[in-house]
């Protein structure tokens, strides 16, 4: 169901755009902002994985640094039938982990010192095998179509203000009144996208704990880890962290108010323990 979702949300980001490039008249606007924003994020999915862990200041570990979390990280991608990736420390009291890297042959997997000194090893199995997912479904690769769409949408967004500003557009009364309709469609079709992107993020998220769960058969023990990281999170927020990157990690890194919960791209904790509950009690079917 959240494949089928995911697939969804892409196609209305996709229907978003072509509608933008109609708004401003014409396909070459659409198409020279989809160029510029695809090579953004061309660039973003070859290179996206050395920047974060750099400005995290992740440092990579071996089993003769660091043997019994390289050793769980080993264990689980042979459980996963999948390749070793790099495995990293992050040097903050946050307790978090991501992964990162284009595909499960390019990927990197890290957890911060706060994380490690929180959780149990079974909680730490049950985070890390959640990462591990998140490379196995290339969830890098799809969140990085939603953001090279979502991008060129708010680029045309910008293309129709100034049209709008400067008297380009449809504005003849036959046309409708194109000046406030494209006005509207520059400030909505953005925020849309937005949300549209957030949605995708949050599929993704219930899809790895499933699989995660599934990885190091332990479904409790990854919801035991949520209920200790959100509670963490509250405690210690990452101060190193952004909203442009919030999305990468397990729990969202920030600690924010009520309000924002609502554009979080997370899904609620709630939701995600009940669900891995309701798996442990299907056995993992």
């Amino acid at each position: 169901m959240n494949r089928i979702k995911t697939t969804f949300l892409l196609t209305c980001l996709t229907l978003l755009l072509v509608a933008m490039g109609s708004a401003i008249g014409g396909r070459s606007g659409m198409i020279i902002a989809f160029v510029i924003a695809g090579g953004m994020n061309f660039f973003s999915y070859w290179y996206s994985d050395k920047i974060v862990l750099k400005m995290y200041r992740a440092k990579e570990v071996s089993e003769s640094t660091h043997p019994s979390f390289y050793n769980m990280v080993r264990r689980l991608t042979q459980q996963a039938q999948m390749p070793m990736p790099k495995v990293y420390i992050i040097p903050s009291e946050g307790p978090n982990a991501f992964a990162t890297g284009r595909n499960p042959q390019n990927a990197a997997v890290a957890a911060t010192e706060g994380i490690m000194r929180l959780l149990s090893e079974e909680e730490m199995e049950g985070v890390m095998a959640h990462e591990l997912a998140h490379v196995q479904n290339r969830d890098t690769l799809i969140s990085t179509v939603a953001a090279t769409i979502a991008g060129a949408i708010a680029m045309l967004g910008n293309m129709l203000q100034w049209a709008a500003i400067f008297g380009g557009g449809n504005s003849d009364e036959e046309e409708g009144g194109g000046l406030l309709g494209g006005l509207a469609m520059a400030f909505i079709a953005p925020i849309a996208a937005m949300l549209i992107q957030m949605a995708v993020s949050r599929s993704r998220e219930y899809l790895a704990d499933e699989a995660g769960a599934k990885i190091c058969g332990k479904p409790l023990a990854l919801a035991s880890a949520l209920r200790k990281l959100q509670m963490g999170v509250q405690a210690a927020p990452m101060q190193e962290a952004t909203p442009a990157t919030s999305h990468m990690f397990i729990v969202n890194p920030l600690a924010g108010s009520s309000m924002m919960k609502l554009f979080s791209t997370h899904p609620p904790m709630e939701e995600r323990i009940a669900r891995l509950e309701a798996l442990q009690a299907k056995g993992l079917s």
